[in-house]
């Protein structure tokens, strides 16, 4: 049977590109969006892997745990505020081989919370515009999903 379209070598090369003996990360990660339109981002703070980049708030889903509800827990424990599962909505998500991990990634946007955001872990906070995005440094994984986000918004 004939691939029409496709380049036969590409399953190889995109099997050796993705680690595949790499362990997986399942992170989550969401795009608060205020009224305005404006996304908040987060700086990697000092001693953190990463260091300086910007990146949208989340982190690591724990065992047993649904990405929403890590994402619930994780606003409340980084930022102070109140958000319900069922105010979030998958839009993307990243699957980026690092060094010595692969990130899985799912991001979220979320336009309604309680709460007014307080950095708790030494992060800087900033409200950006969508189509600004690009001007901040990023991990890698993250870079993809902002044109995404972009359309979106």
């Amino acid at each position: 049977m004939a691939t029409i379209g496709l380049d036969p070598n590409c399953f190889d090369a995109a099997q050796r590109s993705v680690g595949a003996n790499l362990p997986i990360v399942l992170v989550v990660a969401v795009a608060l969006v205020d009224a305005d339109g404006r996304v908040l981002i987060a700086q990697r703070p000092e001693g953190k892997k990463m260091a300086g980049l910007w990146e949208f708030p989340g982190g690591k889903v724990d065992a047993g745990e649904t990405p929403e509800a890590a994402l619930v827990r994780e606003l409340a424990e980084e930022l102070g505020l109140d958000v319900r599962a069922s105010c979030l909505a998958p839009i993307a998500f990243a699957s980026h081989a690092y060094d010595d991990f692969h990130l899985l990634m799912p991001l979220y946007v979320c336009r309604v919370w309680k709460g007014t955001q307080s950095p708790r872990e030494g992060q800087v906070l900033k409200w950006v515009r969508a189509a600004r995005l690009g001007d901040y440094a990023m991990p890698p994984a993250d870079i993809p999903l902002v044109a995404q986000l972009q359309d979106l918004l």
